[in-house]
């Protein structure tokens, strides 16, 4: 078994591993490590580009796709290694970015996932939207950053370098205890993709494993690469997954009344859709909707399982107020601002 496997998941990526990959092969220099590509079914050369210039990478081959979470799921039940580092495609990674998150983890047990610094590879003084400098989310299922509120993306002065344990770490560079990968269910691979690794790192703190950003480690991601950001199979992944996400992991008291919430404010993105004249989004909002609590009962198991395993009903890393009323009606645009 290896110490550390960083692993990739492509789907037709190949121009993005050509621009991407080299600095992974370069930087990449740990002892004891495998560099690998789980590929999604890919119809373009991917994978024929792999054999001929990386032969040192090793390639899993699945044969359609299976989304970002099932992708991950199949794949890394065939790599062997105490450290799954899951790394996006359209990542620029630099000198010693795995040493700082691997000597944490070695040195804090009860950590069981972690994620560097984030910068926008395009803008690169900033931290980019996917990440930024560790993930939460407030009491009603938002997700947010440090270094990034919704649409409010900071400049990274070294306001954020202190390493802080966070509800999730960023699928774009996920650092995660292999032990723990698989004894949490891994990804919900429902999910397909977009929120599963706030929804598995939700799990993971309840269940008193903590996950941390170790800024020490600075990565450049690209962003959207691979979904464009408007796209309403996002907006419908986002909205659907997010509802998913609540019932798995709230506990009893809070259920109700959070999902009541949300379906007004839900229901109020679409209307803001339907203004802007984005009528195709708004109808992904309803949609998203509908197949949650159409298929809200394929999930009890997965709830009372979680609630089960949980030491913690409600995570300190969850930010129990309203980032939307932060955002919208104080105008919050900074994270050090919350606090």
């Amino acid at each position: 078994m290896k110490k550390i496997a960083v692993v990739i998941l492509n789907w037709n990526g190949k121009k993005l591993l050509e621009e991407f990959l080299p600095s992974v092969v370069e930087y990449s220099t740990v002892p004891d490590i495998e560099l690998v590509v789980i590929d999604n079914g890919s119809t373009d050369d991917s994978i024929g580009f792999l054999s001929a210039s990386y032969p040192q990478v090793r390639i899993v081959q699945l044969f359609q796709n299976y989304g970002f979470a099932g992708g991950y799921n199949k794949g890394l039940e065939q790599v062997e290694a105490e450290y799954f580092v899951l790394l996006n495609s359209d990542v620029e990674v630099t000198k010693d970015w795995l040493t700082p998150i691997a000597s944490y983890l070695d040195s804090n047990l009860d950590v069981a996932a972690a994620q560097p610094k984030i910068l926008s590879q395009r803008n690169r003084s900033y931290f980019e939207y996917a990440g930024a400098s560790g993930g939460f989310i407030d009491r009603f299922g938002y997700p947010f950053c440090r270094g990034r509120i919704f649409k409010a993306v900071e400049e990274d002065l070294g306001q954020y370098d202190m390493p802080i344990d966070v509800l999730w770490a960023t699928g774009a560079c996920l650092v995660i205890r292999s032990n723990d990968f698989f004894e949490t269910g891994g990804f919900d691979a429902s999910f397909f993709a977009h929120m599963e690794e706030i929804d598995l790192c939700w799990r993971l703190n309840c269940r008193g494993r903590r996950v941390v950003c170790i800024p020490q480690s600075t990565v450049y991601h690209v962003g959207a690469a691979t979904l464009k950001k408007e796209s309403p199979r996002k907006t419908y992944l986002n909205f659907r997954n997010n509802l998913l996400m609540l019932y798995k992991n709230l506990p009893q008291r809070h259920l109700k009344r959070v999902m009541v919430i949300r379906l007004i404010l839900d229901y109020v993105a679409a209307i803001q859709f339907t203004l802007t004249g984005s009528y195709v989004n708004a109808k992904e909002v309803i949609r998203a909707h509908k197949d949650f609590y159409d298929n809200r009962r394929d999930y009890r198991e997965s709830r009372q399982e979680n609630l089960c395993k949980a030491k913690v009903s409600t995570p300190e890393t969850i930010y129990q107020k309203s980032i939307l009323a932060a955002y919208y009606l104080k105008f919050i645009r900074k994270y050090s601002k919350l606090r």
